[in-house]
């Protein structure tokens, strides 16, 4: 099941990501509140790791209980571990370094270290989500999903940027991954954007989650999102494909709304 998009804008970019950190917060405490841990899958660019620097710097961070939230990645650049484009480390400089985790919860994506080549790291990245959805299957009985290695863990919200191109996580135009109906994560070679080699998870995955928020900033992203709410043809517009099971978020500044159909958009609180 799908739901229909929400849009809410912020003035600049600034006051999105910190409003994205404030409803974050809350959302992370409202799961936890009901399952008593949470995930949340972390994507990379200006406004994802500016929000997460937004929620290292809030004062109501604390009220999240960090040792029992899973972190994932909807994508990553294939390079080694120590590379500056790794979104990993970049969540590690902005949040992640700065609270409490535990180690065992954060899952980074394999890096060009690990493996020789994208599809390799694909494949291990899918089997340790499907490793992740066994043991939760184990510890929740209520949980009535049939033990299967291709599940995927309860995803309780999904981050992702947008770029210019509509391309989202690391799935880009008319490639092959954002054609992908199976598989839960590809790797991705040619890259249209550096560096070239990259694993994301796919549609399929994306969509299995509870709620997904696209975080959108800039002039230059606006002919994106508008075609992706216009309802554009996920090939062409993949910025159009994502949708979570229960709410499906458009957090984005007024740069980026200029081409944003008016009945879409509702002003509402952070944590609504």
């Amino acid at each position: 099941m799908s739901v229909d998009p929400r849009v809410s804008i912020h003035p600049d970019s600034s006051v999105l990501m910190a409003a994205i950190a404030a409803r974050l917060i809350t959302k992370l405490v409202d799961v936890q509140d009901k399952y008593g841990e949470a995930t949340v899958v972390l994507t990379g660019g200006t406004v994802g790791i500016g929000t997460l620097k937004a929620v290292a710097d809030s004062p109501a961070a604390p009220a999240v209980e960090w040792s029992k939230v899973n972190f994932w990645w909807g994508d990553e650049r294939f390079v080694p571990a120590n590379d500056p484009d790794r979104n990993t480390g970049q969540a590690f400089e902005a949040l992640l370094s700065h609270i409490p985790v535990d180690p065992e919860r954060i899952h980074q994506p394999a890096s060009s270290d690990d493996f020789d080549t994208p599809e390799e790291a694909a494949d291990d990245y899918a089997r340790r989500l499907g490793e992740a959805a066994q043991a939760e299957h184990a510890a929740d009985m209520s949980d009535d999903r049939p033990d299967n290695p291709g599940m995927l863990p309860r995803l309780d919200v999904v981050l992702l940027g947008v770029g210019p191109d509509a391309h989202v996580a690391s799935l880009f135009p008319e490639q092959g991954g954002i054609r992908e109906k199976e598989r839960m994560v590809v790797g991705v070679r040619n890259s249209p954007k550096p560096p070239p080699q990259r694993i994301s998870l796919t549609l399929p995955a994306i969509n299995t989650a509870a709620e997904v928020w696209m975080v959108v900033a800039g002039e230059d992203k606006a002919g994106a999102v508008g075609l992706a709410l216009a309802g554009a043809n996920p090939v062409q517009v993949p910025a159009a494909g994502p949708s979570g099971t229960s709410r499906t978020l458009w957090l984005i500044d007024e740069n980026a709304a200029s081409r944003v159909p008016q009945q879409l958009v509702r002003k509402d609180a952070a944590g609504a």
